[in-house]
């Protein structure tokens, strides 16, 4: 394929995004933007949210744009409880200003309980919603770690994301 032929081709771009948080802050355990515990909540300098975080990292690692601790540092106390929502809605808006969008997202939220098949439809529209996007573009998966690790003994939750983007060639 010539060098014409490939400028004229949209680019595509795989990213991924992994977060874990500790369990047990008297918050409520906030995934994917969802309340699904009245207490029990991760513990971490904004919402603790892994999905949102996830998704960020996901998003800056597909545009080769560094991680979420740069771009929001647990250092600054601005963004102390922050709702982590708003993080992807920003990383996802400059993205788009770069002339980047989103095909999809995959996110795999691992937990040992609460069960997360209650709140996943409400889940996938709630991060649709921070990206800007129709909830086909997210999926929503959950694991456990069938009682393995601090995960498995419920002491913490994570998530893995992985996002596909595109950008139309100039």
């Amino acid at each position: 394929m010539s060098k014409q032929a490939k400028r004229n081709m949209p680019e595509y771009r795989v990213g991924s995004g992994y977060d874990i948080h500790r369990l047990g802050n008297t918050n409520p355990l906030l995934i994917g933007g969802v309340e699904i515990a009245p207490d029990g909540g991760a513990i971490g300098h904004s919402d603790a949210d892994v999905v949102m975080h996830a998704v960020v990292d996901a998003l800056l690692g597909a545009t080769a744009s560094g991680d979420i601790g740069q771009r929001y540092p647990n250092t600054d106390p601005s963004y102390r409880d922050s709702n982590s929502a708003e993080f992807v809605a920003q990383t996802i808006e400059d993205l788009r200003g770069s002339g980047w969008d989103l095909v999809n997202a995959d996110i795999t939220i691992v937990l040992e309980r609460p069960r997360i098949k209650p709140f996943a439809e409400q889940i996938q529209a709630e991060v649709a919603k921070a990206l800007g996007a129709n909830p086909s573009q997210v999926g929503i998966k959950a694991k456990t770690n069938e009682g393995l690790d601090s995960i498995g003994k419920g002491k913490a939750v994570a998530c893995h994301a992985t996002v596909l983007v595109i950008r139309d060639p100039l």
